[in-house]
């Protein structure tokens, strides 16, 4: 029996990937996205659209409350197009906004409309300097200088929130995003993953796997990803057909 489905970023490069996943499943899905001429798209694609402004607290409790769905998936961003590098220090610190304020107003409203669990995206390149490969019980730099220390702050903020909550709270700490919308074709970084198997990792965790935090990368050196494997049954080679 599928869920009721509330996809927080539904417009955005994982959220693309992740619908058609939650619709071949079974799942109802409604989805937000703060751009009105984004709502059409996600219609065609069988979504629900909600045109909301995660920091509108009022707003988001009135299109959650009037849904009520069984659990929330947290996909927010706000990162320029292509991860344009002039762009990307203003970004930083939206970014960090979102994942801050905006994730508390996520977990107050899923509070208070009954959510009874949430996947939420975060980082697998936040960890603190130390043994490699990292496992999910290592530490996160906190105390970082630069826009790293914005950026970790706000991954550490969201993953309180959501693992403090008195749902069921799944983070899923992913790598390096490559493939269609994410502005990467091939994989880059220390700890790659394609955007359908980030997605993947995020319609497993739904049914699959104790509360807690998740490593989503493909095999390498940096960080492990065994446990998102044997608990969520997580395959790094997972592909949307073509």
């Amino acid at each position: 029996m599928g869920h009721r489905i509330f996809l927080a970023g539904a417009s955005g490069a994982i959220g693309h990937r992740l619908i058609p996943q939650l619709l071949a499943a079974g799942h109802k899905v409604t989805g937000t996205t703060r751009n009105a001429d984004k709502a059409a798209t996600l219609r065609a694609l069988g979504v629900e659209p909600v045109v909301v402004d995660v920091f509108d607290a009022d707003a988001l409790s009135r299109a959650m409350l009037a849904d009520r769905p069984d659990i929330v998936v947290h996909q927010l961003t706000d990162l320029p197009s292509g991860l344009d590098p002039s762009r990307m220090g203003e970004a930083v610190v939206r970014n960090a906004r979102i994942r801050d304020e905006g994730t508390r107003n996520l977990v107050a409203v899923a509070v208070a409309s009954g959510v009874r669990r949430m996947v939420a995206q975060s980082i697998a390149w936040a960890y603190a300097p130390g043994p490699e490969p990292h496992g999910e019980a290592d530490p996160l730099e906190d105390g970082a200088s630069g826009n790293r220390g914005i950026s970790v702050g706000g991954v550490i903020a969201l993953e309180k929130a959501v693992l403090n909550a008195p749902f069921a709270g799944v983070v899923l700490r992913y790598g390096q995003l490559y493939g269609p919308g994410t502005g990467a074709d091939t994989a880059a970084g220390a700890s790659p993953v394609h955007v359908d198997a980030a997605a993947y990792a995020a319609l497993l965790a739904l049914d699959k796997g104790a509360p807690g935090v998740f490593n989503v990368a493909e095999p390498n050196p940096a960080v492990s990803t065994q446990k998102a494997v044997e608990e969520l049954g997580w395959r790094a080679d997972f592909r949307l057909p073509a």
